[in-house]
């Protein structure tokens, strides 16, 4: 490969414009890629997340891989995002023996380690439970709530109402969204909604034994999905089990039951694995930011409701606040967001104007995040007009695809995620508002609310 080619890819990485490297990797001539080609060809797959794609491309070649570290380092990071965890950790470690002390591989070794051996207690478990299932002669769970458990069980808020509750399920109802989801619904799940269709519970918190993305242990939820499909998170809801089953990729294991805070980043599930289709399933937890990672949280689903207990008991609001505020505060800027801001012209200390912005968002919320409030709003406008700057012949779609990588996913200064129906209800409500016009499928401000969005920017 010669010099100018391999720097270009190296660029190419950097701004993590992998599907750029893979299109001009692919085009080279079958007999003409040589074993670099090859390799950087499966670590762009790897970037993009086509693990698939990448393990056949290192396994092509593996004969001269062996006694390279990065080789293995690559195919262990595939089979690790592929779950092959045991696997994993053959690469890792021969990877480490290659090359001793490196912080990546020894990191995924550590992570792969731990993944295998929850994968075994994870088999073992469904194991014994199938087992057990068909040793008893009672399929289904007759669990039912007191009247004194659920008069103090819901949070009465008007997000509650207006996100989750509807009117209670109908028996005929109830069978019409069975067949759409294809579970048997639990009996306490049914009796719970027929109390209250969805909602807001007073306890959001569930003690784990395992640390998940959210903590080390405890998991959050923010709403419990009722029967039925009018509301957004309602089973059948636009925000529902189906959706985020079909549209997030999540597991095909059972029924999404509740969401969580990290805006569709994890989920509580009902799991049928071990029950099939018509038993009694248990809940689970699914952590999308780590490959869809399933963590057992109760037997059945009155378990899980009775277990539930205040986030008081896990206040962390204090020290995330601090965190927060050091990351805004410190945090160094992704690449592209540093890229964009060096084009700005019209706003003297741009960067540290971005960051007190920011500032007051932590301030006023106690978190990094966006969502429909006028900070937030600012903050979009702000990310829209830095890049239509920079690239003025942007699509929709092309904005949308490059948002993420501006603050969402911006590593230091980042909020580890972002729920994308908030970028587009802001990008819809600026195109009605007239403030975004679209030209032959090009979207920018219109001049004048282009300064309004710099006067903003330069008194922050």
């Amino acid at each position: 490969m010669n010099q100018t080619l391999f720097e270009q890819l190296n660029k190419w990485h950097e701004e993590d414009e992998h599907q750029k490297i893979a299109d001009l990797l692919i085009a080279i001539p079958d007999e003409e890629r040589d074993y670099e080609v090859i390799s950087l060809l499966a670590r762009a797959y790897n970037n993009l997340g086509l693990y698939e794609n990448a393990l056949f491309q290192l396994e092509d070649i593996a004969g001269a891989g062996k006694q390279d570290s990065l080789w293995h380092y690559r195919i262990g990071y595939t089979l690790y995002h592929l779950g092959r965890f045991e696997d994993a950790v053959q690469a890792f470690r021969r990877s480490d023996q290659l090359e001793p002390g490196d912080q990546s591989t020894e990191y995924f070794l550590r992570r792969s380690i731990q993944k295998a051996e929850k994968q075994k207690r994870e088999e073992l478990r469904l194991a014994n439970k199938k087992a057990s299932m068909e040793r008893s002669s009672s399929a289904k769970e007759k669990f039912l709530f007191s009247d004194m458990f659920l008069a103090d069980f819901w949070e009465d808020s008007e997000y509650a109402r207006e996100s989750y509750q509807s009117e209670p399920p109908t028996d005929e109802l109830i069978d019409s969204i069975e067949k759409e989801l294809g579970y048997k619904l639990p009996s306490s799940y049914i009796h719970l909604m027929k109390h209250q269709n969805g909602g807001v519970p007073k306890n959001t918190s569930f003690p784990t034994q395992e640390p998940t993305s959210w903590a080390e242990d405890h998991i959050a939820i923010t709403g419990i999905m009722g029967i039925g499909r009018e509301k957004s998170y309602s089973l059948c809801g636009d925000l529902g089990s189906l959706f985020m089953i079909e549209e997030w990729g999540y597991p095909d294991i059972g029924v999404v039951i509740c969401d969580c805070p990290s805006a569709g980043h994890d989920v509580v599930m009902l799991d049928y694995r071990a029950c099939g289709k018509d038993g009694e399933p248990e809940v689970v937890h699914v952590d999308q930011e780590d490959d869809y990672e399933i963590t057992f949280l109760a037997n059945n689903f009155g378990e899980f409701i009775k277990g539930l207990v205040s986030e008081e008991q896990y206040d962390t609001s204090e020290e995330d606040k601090e965190e927060a505020l050091d990351r805004v505060e410190h945090g160094k800027f992704s690449p592209l967001l540093e890229e964009l801001c060096s084009q700005v012209t019209e706003v003297n200390q741009v960067e540290q104007k971005i960051r007190n912005i920011c500032t007051r968002i932590v301030e006023e919320k106690g978190h990094f995040s966006f969502h429909a409030d006028e900070l937030s709003y600012v903050m979009y406008d702000v990310q829209f007009w830095f890049y239509t700057k920079s690239y003025p012949n942007t699509s929709r779609e092309q904005y949308l695809a490059a948002y993420e990588k501006i603050i969402a996913f911006g590593g230091e200064f980042g909020q580890g995620g972002y729920a994308p129906s908030f970028i587009t209800d802001w990008l819809n409500h600026r195109i009605k508002e007239g403030r975004i016009v679209q030209d032959h499928g090009i979207i920018q401000f219109t001049n004048s609310y282009a300064e309004e969005v710099i006067t903003k920017l330069q008194e922050a």
